[in-house]
């Protein structure tokens, strides 16, 4: 099959053109999300309440409903400058292998040591911090995306990091430690016997692997023994996405330029990071009337919070130590296996994507890892990244819709989000090329012990 290039294969924006603001999403929802509540008492948190745990500025983000645009200080825009614009890509290539008449475009965010999009918040939530005054961060990580990108931008601003790695990445990834050190982070295998939630999980569980709910309990834990300290988290938060949503900014700025606009939006879904920054403001145009793409969260089915969770109540962490976020979760005693996707193993989803989700403004599908992986090489060998399992999970639905489209003849605009690169992936790359990958789906009875667990709230 022939495809006519009629775009360049990559469109990029000058400086001049990168967005001076972030989206707020919250500003032009229906309906907001429920409060966040305190465990305690059971009542709604107010910014204040979370200045312990995080930077004032954030906090006062995180909790904002109103505001639809935040000022990007010009201190993270020219940090942003360093690695940003990122290239929006037409797929010409993934085109012509699936014989499809659709159009293919993929936002590629791994153009920066971290090898993702996770850059994008971290370096505002270090900036909030040093300009803070604080002298350190804590945070989680699972495949170390996020970590690494903290570890970039607490280099950056002199603030000193320490990341608590869930044990499996850190045993799967070896690398990522070493450049999360390479850039001053201390990197702790969670769960650990430096806190006392860690000592807690492992007293019940030894020989656990561990999870972002873990990694989080203990990272918090940490930061509330230092005045100076607060924690970052990479995912989930409200702060995240407006963090993040400089990903759809800059990508709607240049299909403008094309002048096309997506009739699907895919992305990988984990907490919610990258598919709520590539789709906010799409999402914007759906929830004001202005547009009607069709939004698609792809999960792994080993950790499927939309398709199969629960939308209730729940910790964001497995210590239980966080506030309540009503969200699609599989309960915060939900212990993810092991899959490669390390990014994806979370027991929920952002509060803010599980309401839109809930009222029906998006949809989830999920997939099993061998299923990604097929997807991962066949993208590999026509466009020459290689990607990482997270972004590989986007890679997997934009196929399947090109595909729908090859059977209907429909033309349509699909847009979707890589992430980042595979390169500290290459032992899941190995398993895949010898047979070696199995697929890990929780049954209803590995399900029913989160769901058990979930605290009794209306």
């Amino acid at each position: 099959m022939t495809v006519k290039k009629t775009v360049p294969y990559k469109t990029y924006l000058t400086e001049e053109e990168m967005p001076k603001s972030w989206y707020n999403l919250r500003a032009d929802m229906k309906e907001q999300h429920a409060p966040f509540l305190n465990p305690g008492t059971l009542e709604p948190i107010q910014a204040a309440d979370l200045y312990p745990v995080f930077a004032e500025k954030l906090a006062d983000i995180e909790m904002d409903e109103t505001t639809p645009y935040i000022a990007i200080p010009e201190d993270v825009q020219n940090f942003y400058k360093m690695f940003r614009p990122s290239p929006l890509v037409r797929a010409y290539e993934l085109e012509k292998l699936l014989e499809t008449p659709a159009k293919i475009y993929y936002k590629f965010e791994g153009n920066n040591t971290s090898g993702s999009h996770k850059l994008n918040a971290a370096a505002a939530m270090a900036y909030y911090a040093k300009e803070q005054g604080l002298s350190a961060l804590t945070t989680e990580t699972g495949a170390g995306q996020w970590g690494t990108a903290l570890a970039v931008s607490c280099a950056h601003y002199k603030l000193d990091l320490t990341v608590f790695m869930v044990k499996v990445s850190f045993n799967q990834k070896p690398f990522r430690k070493a450049v999360m050190e390479t850039y001053g982070a201390s990197i702790i295998p969670s769960p650990s016997t430096t806190t006392a939630v860690g000592r807690a999980i492992l007293e019940k569980n030894p020989e656990t692997g561990g999870s972002l709910g873990c990694a989080i309990s203990e990272a918090i834990e940490q930061s509330m023994q230092d005045d100076q300290c607060r924690y970052a988290l990479g995912s989930v938060l409200n702060q995240v996405l407006v963090f993040q949503s400089v990903i759809g900014l800059e990508t709607k700025i240049a299909m403008d330029k094309l002048g096309e606009y997506p009739d699907v939006i895919v992305g990988c879904a984990g907490g919610g990071s990258n598919i709520g920054g590539l789709m906010a403001p799409y999402m914007q145009d759906k929830l004001t009337g202005k547009g009607n793409p069709r939004i698609v969260a792809v999960e792994p089915a080993s950790c499927p919070s939309l398709t199969r969770g629960k939308y209730a109540y729940d910790f964001c962490d497995t210590g239980r130590i966080t506030p309540l976020a009503k969200m699609y979760t599989l309960g915060s005693d939900f212990m993810p296996a092991p899959n490669h996707a390390g990014g994806l193993r979370y027991h929920g989803m952002s509060p803010i994507l599980s309401k839109l989700y809930h009222d029906g403004y998006m949809e989830a599908v999920s997939v099993a890892q061998s299923e990604v992986f097929e997807a991962a090489v066949a993208f590999a060998k026509c466009e020459q990244i290689l990607p990482a399992p997270e972004s590989a999970h986007a890679i997997y639905g934009a196929v399947q819709e090109a595909l729908k489209c090859k059977e209907t003849g429909e033309e349509k605009t699909i847009l979707f989000g890589l992430t980042g690169t595979g390169y500290f992936d290459l032992q899941a790359y190995a398993n895949f090329n010898a047979g070696n990958m199995s697929d890990y789906i929780p049954t209803d009875e590995d399900l029913k012990q989160g769901f058990d667990g979930l605290p009794n709230v209306g």
